[in-house]
């Protein structure tokens, strides 16, 4: 069985540090719902490594971002959940219907073991300027719309997406497609290199599955202090 986050909360544990990753993982599997690592950290210490920081039962959002031919990422979803068997697994919607679909398809193999195949819309530090500069028309929602579809037509369970773009496209997938939000900053917070944020309780009150949040828990002076006033925030 997937493993069940307690929580809408995954904290996102970005850095190459070894010890500082198995630290955090330690202090926070049992308060945040799970953890997200990524490329960054993957490419240093590979599935040993992230079996380190998230152990055998924590939620694990493993963000690789797969984008290549269809055939390629059906073999790396079926490889990540062999190995690693994390809860939910990203690929970019921009790979195109075939590809989504051999990601999906490969994920449903493992029956109710299977990883959640979560399609990346615009990455959050983007904004329309950056979409024009790489020849997308019509602006990040639109663009966020059109991916989410095609990523629900083509067996996707959900999507990665913005704050700024959770109504919109819980109102064009319904309740149950996954929406799982970077992006969010707590009140206060220094936005670093995201440019389309909310914070937590504005996230889940339009319509967010789950929040990656990372730097304004794992950069806090107490990061499990940090983490748990989050939560406590959104149960309240």
């Amino acid at each position: 069985m997937r493993r069940q986050p307690q929580n809408a909360v995954f904290t996102a544990i970005d850095t190459t540090d070894l010890a500082a990753a198995t630290e955090l993982g330690q202090s926070l599997c049992s308060i945040s719902g799970g953890l997200k690592l990524g490329k960054e950290f993957f490419t240093a210490y590979g599935p040993q490594g992230l079996m380190a920081v998230a152990g055998e039962f924590t939620p694990l959002f493993l963000d690789l971002k797969f984008h290549d031919i269809p055939n390629t990422v059906a073999g790396g979803v079926r490889a990540a959940a062999k190995i690693i068997h994390p809860n939910m697994l990203t690929i970019h919607a921009s790979g195109g219907p075939a590809m989504i679909r051999a990601a999906a398809d490969a994920s449903a193999e493992f029956g109710t073991s299977r990883p959640l195949i979560l399609a990346v819309t615009v990455l959050t530090s983007m904004d329309d300027a950056d979409l024009a500069a790489v020849g997308v028309s019509g602006g990040a929602t639109d663009q966020v719309l059109r991916l989410a579809a095609l990523a629900q037509e083509n067996g996707a369970d959900g999507v990665i997406c913005s704050p700024r773009e959770i109504a919109a496209i819980r109102e064009a997938c319904g309740p149950d497609f996954k929406l799982v939000v970077p992006g969010i900053r707590p009140k206060g917070a220094a936005l670093g290199d995201q440019k389309r944020v909310k914070t937590p309780t504005e996230a889940m009150a339009d319509g967010a599955s789950y929040l990656v949040i990372g730097r304004p828990i794992t950069g806090a002076d107490d990061p499990s202090a940090a983490a748990t006033a989050i939560i406590n925030d959104l149960a309240a």
